[in-house]
């Protein structure tokens, strides 16, 4: 067990980010009034609606792809999407952050729905992974999060930039072998990202390159036009209504250079009563096989890791900087999935491709995320026949932009001028997610980052010297934390110090000692009696020593 010396006080491990913005809550204060909650999630809807129109046509297409990737009914990612965007949106700290069902779960899902036998014996295990949630959130688990090396998130984001662009390549031409918002290395169908991309420019569409082209160029040039002050019309959006336009018209003109159907987007047609019966609903009598349990651990600790990375990685993006507080976000992600599995969804985790599409779009409060939960039910209920005819090239030009954005070449200089220590770990872990999947990569990229901070922490001085050179008595100050890590270290230099020599080695600042790096010192007690060396302990714990042997 480590040993606490006595020291000064010191702040906690986390330490606060920079300063609330004005008109931002900060994450420690009391719950406001309703009114004044209100209040604030509407002061910026000018900004947050037209945002959420942009997300919502972004989480779209990858509520479906991921459901279908999933084994799981097309409904279910739509009910996901918009549990995701209106009950984890109004629970969550995170003024930018949207959930929704996510590609990082579609290999456990899939495993899960086969291992249960069908998709309402697999509902049980999301609402138990929620509760799990929300019990992590409660006990501050969240805090976890606070250790994740920043060149991993940024390498993070870089990864799933580059990531976006190799995958949205083939939407973008008209081939659509792989399911939206894929983002393993090896896909469903055998292929891999690069092979699906060759086979891709065999199959071309020429509507869904001039859908796409035309819709990169619009929102590459919109800036710079006057059109640009039309804050309710985005240019993401603007773009996908221009290539629905272009195919309408090509429909019309050149019927032959019209994007085929399979390449639009597909939602469940039959308004409120065809809708409301092809919802499933959970079959509790899953709840006596141990692998429902089983199951729901997984769901519950893999979502909550996805969703604080995420979490992590919108806190970056956010061009306010401010902090949504991890605890309150795990409970609202569990919230999220026990109301998701109750209504037959798909399991919710916090969505970093919806997150940086949010924030591209200009979004300041949780007001974006809550309306695009809103627009996926009008979406589902009132306007299929109308979204089914938006091109799936037009949906890939904006993930393409938000790909290039997140993947922005002053990202790849700024790691490298910080050093080897921070580029290597940013570098792998792009490297790992696009040869992987994203949480596998990331794993990786967790591990690489942590053997670096180990090898700066042993290549740190366990030793200052704090007395003159040449002074009778060498004084040693000992860092504010001595642990295992610094035992061998310690060890060669006490055992440099020459025979007759007068040594203090003074711990009065030191705010923990491990036990392993406490019987270096006072075994060495020993050692320095049989070479005449005067050895001096200050401020240094006096703990029980193994017997010799």
């Amino acid at each position: 067990m480590p040993v606490s010396a006595p020291a000064p006080s010191r702040p906690a491990a986390y330490t606060p980010g920079p300063a609330t913005p004005p008109g931002a809550t900060p994450p420690d204060a009391p719950a406001p009034r309703a009114d004044t909650a209100l209040t604030a999630l509407t002061a910026h809807w000018r900004d947050d609606v037209p945002a959420s129109l942009v997300v919502f046509l972004v989480a779209l297409p990858l509520c479906l792809g991921i459901a279908l990737a999933s084994g799981a009914p097309l409904l279910s990612g739509l009910v996901a999407g918009i549990v995701g965007g209106i009950v984890v949106g109004a629970v969550s700290g995170s003024p930018l952050m949207v959930s929704g069902p996510a590609a990082g779960l579609t290999a456990i899902v899939l495993a899960g729905i086969t291992a249960s036998g069908s998709f309402a014996r697999f509902l049980p295990a999301v609402i138990l992974g929620g509760v799990l949630q929300v019990v992590l959130g409660v006990v501050r688990a969240g805090a976890v999060s606070y250790y994740f090396p920043t060149s991993v998130i940024k390498g993070m984001l870089a990864a799933i930039g580059l990531t976006l662009i190799l995958k949205q390549v083939p939407h973008a031409v008209g081939y659509d072998a792989d399911y939206e918002g894929d983002f393993a290395f090896v896909e469903a169908s055998g292929e891999n990202t690069f092979t699906a991309i060759a086979h891709a420019f065999q199959q071309v569409q020429p509507g869904a390159i001039a859908a796409a082209g035309l819709g990169i160029a619009l929102m590459v040039l919109w800036p710079r036009t006057p059109l640009a002050k039309l804050r309710l019309l985005p240019a993401p959006l603007a773009a996908v209504l221009l290539g629905v336009a272009l195919n309408e018209a090509l429909r019309a003109i050149a019927p032959e250079l019209a994007i085929r159907d399979t390449h639009l987007v597909t939602l469940p047609e039959g308004g409120f009563a065809a809708i409301e019966a092809q919802v499933t609903r959970p079959d509790w009598s899953a709840l006596a096989s141990r692998h429902t349990w089983t199951l729901a651990l997984t769901l519950g600790v893999v979502a909550s890791l996805e969703s604080l990375l995420s979490l992590e990685a919108t806190n970056k993006l956010d061009p306010l900087k401010r902090d949504g507080p991890p605890d309150r976000e795990l409970v609202a992600q569990g919230v999220g999935n026990i109301a998701s599995g109750f209504l037959g969804g798909l399991p919710v985790t916090g969505v970093i491709v919806r997150s940086s599409a949010n924030v591209d779009a200009g979004a300041r409060t949780r007001l974006s995320a809550i309306v695009h939960g809103v627009l996926l039910i009008v979406a589902v209920l009132a306007l299929a026949p109308a979204l089914n005819r938006i091109p799936l090239a037009a949906l890939a030009a904006v993930l393409l932009v938000t790909g290039y954005k997140l993947a922005a070449p002053a990202l790849w200089r700024t790691a490298w001028r910080q050093g080897w220590a921070q580029f290597l770990p940013f570098a792998f872990t792009i490297v790992a997610v696009l040869f992987t999947d994203l949480l596998r990569g990331i794993g990786a990229g967790l591990v690489v980052g942590l053997l670096f901070i180990l090898w700066q922490h042993l290549r740190a001085p366990v030793f200052t010297q704090v007395s003159p050179p040449g002074a009778v008595l060498t004084r040693y100050q000992l860092p504010d934390q001595v642990t295992f890590l610094h035992k061998a270290k310690l060890a060669r230099l006490l055992e440099a110090v020459p025979p007759k020599s007068r040594i203090e080695i003074d711990g009065r600042k030191t705010a923990r000692f491990d036990h392993d790096a406490l019987e270096v010192l006072l075994e060495f007690r020993e050692t320095a009696r049989t070479r005449d060396i005067d050895y001096r302990l200050v401020g240094v714990p006096e703990i029980a020593l193994a017997p010799a042997h």
